[in-house]
């Protein structure tokens, strides 16, 4: 393996990776208090997010905290 930083996508990911999983938490804290109406607000939330592969690492994480 080399030593050299990641670049571009890995690079991305790595420098905001702890930001996409507080905002999904922080999202999914708001799904008890919305009820039925609670995806269309994170709907909402997320196409608010930028840049769009900030919004992807986001909704990603979320998926994971739901799925288990």
């Amino acid at each position: 393996m080399s030593d050299k930083a990641p670049t571009g996508r890995a690079h991305f990911h790595q420098q905001h990776q702890a930001q996409a999983v507080a905002q999904a938490e922080r999202l999914l804290a708001r799904r008890e208090a919305l009820g039925a109406g609670w995806l269309a607000w994170v709907a909402g939330e997320l196409y608010q997010l930028s840049p769009p592969e900030f919004a992807a690492m986001v909704r990603r994480e979320l998926q994971r905290l739901t799925q288990g």
